[in-house]
């Protein structure tokens, strides 16, 4: 692979991946401080609804180009300025007097991230080739989870040291920086032509995959695959802040240093996976370890606040993602008509990121139910329909080479 498009690859996944955690987790880590209850920090979650709703929008940017950078350049450097500059505006906002603010702010920085996501996906169907998709998937899967590292725990030591509107000022500036990568990145409107009309960018890609056979299956999929993960992930900075006490210093530190390790590890193993056995049976090995790696913050529940055993559940968790999201990016990506690329990527990522918004909403009552200790095997259990899933592989009517 040639090397400015790796570094196109890097760039343009750390872009991706800055904003999840600065409405997510991290923005639930700023409540929590505030001192809201679990409740509404819980219901935080939905500010994260772009993510499953921008196929809604996604045949607006297949149809249509912003002038000078071509189709998918054009939407990508947009996208990055209007993320910078909500998140300026979010970091001068005080809680306490306006959280409607925070709230709508929160939502125009997720809108535009989820945009930034379907030109980069598009553009990155586009500009590798099929043997190129697993690497390059791999990749960008790596300096995304780096990106939402640096957004998740470098941002929480960021914001002990020097507090919460330091801490979003400075994402601000590393999302202007990351307009480099839009700036190398090939223009790939000579490789896949836009759809002549919007209906066409509406209509074409559904009708593609509606007369597709077994496509509900591959859809289920979709959804269900990594609900116990998204389930998991909602709640884990607030349970490790308020239910095992641990500092933002010390899960600050755990994720920029192991963590960041173990993802760069789990993307170069499911990379490695791809090449040498089928994608299904990667699919299988990759589900078991995500449900596993929820257990991890299970044993904290039960044995207690030990550094250690954070170290090693925060480990297992990134090495985990790595390896599932690269095997689970190629199987979606591979099975995209490259005419509608942007639409149908996104219809796929969105039904991905469906249960971290819909379900994930009612996490924080969950666990005020149910309690930790019970709520993580709760999350571990969700995976297993997305593992059922894959004994009926043979019926998805992927083509021949999703099936490898």
């Amino acid at each position: 692979m040639p090397s400015r498009r790796l570094v196109v690859l890097i760039l343009l996944g750390f872009a991706s991946g800055l904003p999840l955690f600065l409405t997510g987790s991290t923005l639930k880590a700023w409540m929590t401080d505030e001192g809201l209850s679990l409740g509404t920090i819980g219901l935080f979650s939905f500010v994260t609804l772009p993510y499953s709703l921008k196929v809604l929008w996604a045949p607006f940017l297949d149809r249509y180009a912003l002038p000078g950078l071509g189709r998918r350049r054009g939407w990508l450097l947009a996208m990055q300025g209007a993320m910078a500059l909500a998140l300026v505006l979010l970091a001068r906002t005080q809680p306490q007097l306006d959280l409607l603010r925070v709230v709508v702010l929160a939502l125009a920085v997720a809108v535009a991230s989820a945009s930034f996501d379907i030109a980069v996906d598009a553009w990155r169907a586009e500009a590798l080739e099929q043997k190129q998709l697993g690497l390059g998937n791999s990749i960008h899967i790596a300096a995304y989870r780096v990106a939402m590292l640096v957004s998740g725990g470098l941002a929480l030591i960021v914001a002990q040291a020097f507090g919460w509107r330091t801490t979003y000022l400075g994402m601000a500036v590393l999302t202007v920086l990351g307009m480099a990568g839009t700036w190398l990145a090939q223009n790939t409107d000579a490789v896949a032509q836009a759809p002549r009309t919007l209906r066409e960018a509406i209509t074409g890609p559904l009708k593609d995959l509606l007369q597709r056979k077994g496509i509900g299956y591959l859809l289920a999929f979709a959804v269900f695959y990594k609900l116990g993960d998204w389930l998991a992930e909602s709640m884990t900075i607030p349970f490790l802040l308020r239910g095992m006490g641990f500092s933002k210093m010390q899960i600050g530190s755990v994720q920029k240093t192991t963590a960041m390790v173990a993802i760069i590890l789990g993307g170069l193993i499911g990379g490695w996976m791809l090449t040498r056995m089928s994608l299904r049976k990667a699919l299988w090995i990759c589900g078991f370890v995500q449900a596993g790696s929820i257990l991890g913050f299970w044993a904290i529940s039960l044995l207690g606040r030990h550094l250690p055993l954070l170290v090693a559940a925060n480990t297992l968790e990134n090495l985990a993602y790595g390896m599932g999201g690269s095997a689970f990016a190629a199987l979606l990506m591979g099975s995209c008509n490259r005419s509608y690329t942007g639409t149908q990527y996104a219809l796929f990522s969105a039904l991905m990121a469906l249960p971290r918004t819909l379900f994930a909403g009612m996490t924080g009552f969950m666990a005020e139910a149910y309690g930790w200790k019970l709520y993580f095997p709760i999350c571990a259990a969700a995976a297993i329909p997305g593992l059922l899933l894959l004994l009926l592989y043979d019926r998805w009517g992927l083509p021949e080479e999703g099936q490898s």
